[in-house]
């Protein structure tokens, strides 16, 4: 076992394919496969499971993965202490629910990297591949909420996907509308004020369960509704069509202009807010300064973080 194989192996779980982990390591797509082979034969686990869809960490594989980031990472800091190494590129992968806070974040994150190289990924998407990305190790975190509705389904895929819920705050859920909206002057919403304006949801794709719906109230029955993938297009619509979504209230006017405006929804549902991690992964040193950086914004919009003892997976 190499510290380049330990490397290949990184660079194949952070591209999420073979061939497209060759392009970017400069070598043939046979020779890393073959070097992947390789490993797996001496090490006697099957990292990786392929199949006609393409390839995903094995559970073997994932502990593997945990092991493999802690050694190359600690190599490199070797490297660059005794050896005058320039530092490798910064890798981390964020998957998460359309929150303007976890954009922030990342925003801060990256500002604060002392290097001249970083390769990151923030991905905006459905609730159920942010689970499939954390789980197959694409993503480091995932960031996503549950409520009383939706905590037994989602607890109980986490614990089938051996992952981990760690609850960052508890959010009272708020009505973003256009500043122009003709209700924008009302300070706070009853979910009936809404029912002649279009309701903006983001799509689930073929997971479009209520259960893993972004917004709340997903059961209710809505006059107006429209299904959208991304948050550009979310908030235009607001803007064109006097709509309106549900969320966390959590709303960053440097991101999303000055022409949304967030009001308080009246109802008894909360939504605690979280991220999720993979059980047998430790977390890289970018991926803990994220978390760190989600933190602080979050306690900047003046919600209190909760404690390690709030966990529920």
């Amino acid at each position: 076992m190499t510290l380049q194989q330990l490397k290949y192996i990184l660079a194949i779980v952070s591209c999420g394919s073979i061939s497209e982990a060759a392009k970017q390591l400069f070598i043939s797509q046979p020779s890393l496969s073959s070097a992947v082979k390789e490993m797996e034969r001496e090490i006697g686990v099957d990292i990786f499971l392929r199949s006609s869809k393409g390839i995903v960490l094995s559970n073997e594989g994932a502990e593997f993965l945990s092991y493999a980031r802690q050694v190359v990472e600690q190599a490199e800091l070797l490297e660059q202490r005794y050896m005058n190494k320039k530092p490798s590129k910064k890798l981390c992968a964020i998957s998460t629910q359309h929150y303007a806070f976890a954009v922030q974040a990342f925003v801060s994150l990256l500002k604060d990297l002392n290097t001249n190289e970083y390769e990151c990924t923030l991905r905006e998407t459905r609730t159920y591949e942010i689970i499939e990305d954390v789980q197959n190790m694409r993503s480091e975190i995932g960031i996503l909420y549950l409520n009383d509705f939706n905590r037994k389904v989602i607890e109980k895929i986490l614990k089938e996907s051996e992952l981990r819920f760690h609850p960052l705050f508890v959010a009272e859920p708020h009505v973003f509308i256009s500043s122009t909206h003709p209700l924008a002057a009302k300070t706070i919403f009853e979910i009936e004020d809404l029912d002649e304006y279009p309701c903006l949801s983001f799509e689930q794709g073929e997971y479009n369960s209520f259960y893993f719906s972004e917004e709340i109230l997903s059961t209710r029955s809505y006059n107006k509704k429209i299904m959208v993938s991304d948050r550009a297009t979310l908030f235009n619509l607001l803007i064109g069509l006097n709509g309106y979504t549900i969320s966390s209230g959590v709303l960053n006017e440097d991101l999303n202009g000055e022409y949304i405006k967030s009001v308080r929804l009246r109802t008894e549902e909360t939504m605690q807010i979280g991220y999720i991690t993979n059980k047998k992964a430790k977390l890289s040193l970018l991926a803990t300064d994220y978390i760190r950086k989600l933190k602080s914004v979050i306690s900047d919009y003046g919600y209190p973080i909760l404690s390690q003892e709030d966990e529920l997976v």
